[in-house]
């Protein structure tokens, strides 16, 4: 097979391997990132364009939309050992427990096939009470992959979605092919920390890769940890994004952030949709409203960290505004669904590929009472797996608004 990347032999790896073949590493090998960010030790892939990076200065947005998730490697090829280079950056919260090391989904021909984590790598440890950040750097670390069957098959490596992942090399024992258009629909999807994939088990197991998998689509994962704020600059990701379906999972940031009253909220939606529909005019496009989250179901934000209450080593997280204030416009989850369920109806007129899912039908009181959010915000791998079942059956069932759209 002919390698369309100009593959040369690498050197000897400590693991005694020979006749390596090095794949350079360039944009057509990856999926799901919009840009990719040429660095001193390899390429960093984005999920937001530069156009967009330079927009704002906040490390949260620029730390989630730098760490890789739905992100993935593929590639054609018979070798049966791969080893990929990466130098990653963990991230650590002053004063809360080690979090664990993210995980690598090896799949062959779309099935599991491995998991593997980093080594080495840089550490950035963020102080929630400060918002200060201080990076202790470390080694380049090698993941890798043997016992691959010998033959032609289409590998992917998702990469970690809570590390920041820089790629230096791909190694394997056979060249290396781009895999050609599968013809399937492309699902954009936007979110917050849930979407991200906060709390699941592994890249592959997130509730949108779930999701996508079940709904026989190509993912591209816009969901950013504590940053879907209904900014300008991700609208216009969404719009310039080449996709066949779009959904937006908004409110529990702009609640937990407490960044703004429902007098600024409802034209920020407006705004977001009409710049979405600039470039997808007739994409069939889905908004979803917040699943179940007690703490801020009529309480208003912000959140914060709530060092007194480690429960099993987990952090934990409460509302703090005052429920009083939803009459001066202060926003809650409550507050917010009603809102959102009321634009689409009244956009829908117009345009009817607009469509609205309200998230407690993803996850609702009676999951909360089965499956509780861990540390009050986030799902577990469980609940990750059981909104990525239901949004496949209710977005790319019989009745949903993305059926018609499937490849």
């Amino acid at each position: 097979m002919n390698s369309q990347h100009d593959p040369a032999p690498g050197p000897a790896t400590p693991h005694g391997a020979t006749d390596w073949i090095t794949t350079p590493l360039t944009a057509d090998l990856l999926r799901g990132a919009l840009d990719v960010e040429h660095t001193e030790h390899g390429v960093l892939p984005h999920r937001l364009p530069a156009r967009a990076r330079a927009q704002y200065l906040d490390g949260q947005l620029a730390t989630a939309e730098a760490q890789p998730s739905g992100v993935r490697l593929a590639f054609r090829t018979r070798a049966t050992v791969v080893e990929l280079d990466t130098l990653r950056t963990k991230m650590a919260y002053r004063g809360a427990p080690p979090r664990p090391d993210g995980l690598y989904d090896l799949l062959v021909d779309g099935r599991q096939a491995g998991q593997a984590s980093g080594t080495g790598g840089n550490v950035l440890t963020v102080d929630m009470a400060t918002g200060q950040a201080e990076t202790q750097p470390g080694p380049v670390g090698t993941v890798r992959f043997s016992g691959l069957p010998d033959r032609v098959k289409d590998v992917e490596i998702w990469l970690p979605y809570n590390e920041i992942t820089q790629l230096v090399a791909l190694r394997t024992d056979a060249p290396v092919d781009t895999v050609p258009d599968n013809g399937r629909a492309v699902w954009l999807h936007h979110g917050s920390s849930i979407s991200h994939g906060s709390h699941a088990a592994s890249p592959t197991t997130i509730w949108p890769a779930l999701a996508a998998s079940l709904g026989g689509v190509e993912l591209i994962n816009l969901g950013f940890g504590g940053s879907a704020l209904l900014d300008p600059f991700t609208a216009r990701a969404l719009r310039d994004t080449p996709a066949d379906l779009i959904s937006i999972k908004i409110g529990i940031n702009v609640v937990n952030m407490d960044l703004m009253r429902l007098r600024a909220f409802t034209p920020a939606v407006h705004g977001f949709l009409d710049t979405i529909r600039e470039g997808h005019p007739t994409t069939p496009l889905l908004v979803v409203s917040p699943i179940l989250c007690p703490i801020h179901e009529d309480t208003p934000g912000p959140a914060a960290p709530d060092f007194s209450n480690l429960r099993e080593g987990q952090l934990q997280f409460k509302a703090v505004g005052d429920p009083a204030e939803r009459a001066a416009g202060k926003l809650t989850l409550n507050v917010i669904r009603d809102e959102l369920d009321r634009i689409v109806k009244q956009r829908a007129t117009d345009d009817p590929n607009l469509h609205y899912l309200d998230g407690r039908d993803l996850y609702g009181e009676a999951d909360f009472a089965e499956l509780p959010l861990p540390d009050q915000l986030h799902p577990d791998a469980a609940t990750h797996r059981r909104i990525g079942e239901r949004f496949a059956a209710l977005a790319f069932g019989a009745d949903g608004p993305f059926t018609t759209e499937r490849g």
